[in-house]
């Protein structure tokens, strides 16, 4: 439910009052952006994306795809069976969201040597 300010309120990340600030923290966050990155690949069960997910511990799993599903990234089905079997997966707009992701990761992931040398540089001057 959308209060009469947030309707009224032009969507401005950088203003605090904008609904759209809690949704960037939760793609940006860590595990809110591995965890879409993961999804992309296809869905999941909760199990395999935790494994896939290496580091990220079951309770703040939880916590990303409850918060991601809200804002309409993710969703997450329910099949009646014995053991039960949910699986999430992305939305038409998580898939969206996590292809830029993506393109932001890949790009890291390109110049780790340049960020590395770049630690290594301010690291040096700092203890030096």
């Amino acid at each position: 439910m959308t209060t009469a300010q947030e309707r009224d309120l032009p969507y401005d990340v950088f203003s605090k009052a904008c609904p759209s600030r809690g949704t960037l923290e939760h793609v940006t966050g860590r595990w809110g952006a591995l965890t879409l990155g993961a999804l992309h690949e296809g869905p999941f069960r909760f199990n395999e994306l935790r494994r896939r997910v290496d580091g990220v511990s079951e309770k703040m799993l939880s916590q990303t795809l409850h918060a991601l599903e809200r804002d309409g990234l993710v969703h997450r089905e329910a099949q009646p069976m014995n053991p039960p079997r949910v699986d999430y997966e992305l939305t038409p707009l998580g898939h969206e969201v996590a292809e830029r992701l993506l393109a932001l990761i890949r790009s890291l992931e390109g110049h780790m040597d340049e960020v590395l040398a770049a630690r290594h540089r301010y690291d040096g001057k700092r203890d030096g």
